[in-house]
């Protein structure tokens, strides 16, 4: 049997956003603020988006759904950046790459981290 705090988990992990309160609807937003603070202190609009000529992002870029081949190329990009930035030669992923083959290898990077 399952002990009442994995109970109690499991059921706030399957919970809708009414359920767990009237802000939780904002939530991904307050996160996308939090990144785009974070991604501003390791100066990303001079190191990433300069070199490929790209727009810096807006407060709630990803976290409203409106060009998702758009949005997928940026999130690519910035992951190729920040894992360089880290310290590991990663190839900058390129407009019209294979989808599967961009996040199978940005997830292997990370792995070997």
């Amino acid at each position: 049997e399952r002990g009442p705090g994995r109970r109690g988990e499991r059921e706030r992990s399957e919970e809708g956003p009414a359920e767990r309160g009237p802000g939780a609807a904002f939530h991904m937003f307050v996160l996308m603020e939090d990144l785009l603070d974070k991604l501003k202190l390791l100066s990303y609009e001079e190191e990433a988006l300069r070199c490929h000529n790209m727009r810096p992002l807006s407060r709630h870029y990803f976290a409203l759904p409106t060009n998702p081949g758009e949005q997928f190329f940026m999130f690519c990009t910035l992951a190729a950046w920040l894992i360089t930035k880290a310290g590991r030669p990663f190839e900058q992923p390129q407009e019209y790459d294979d989808p599967n083959a961009v996040i199978s290898n940005v997830l292997s990077e990370l792995r070997s981290f």
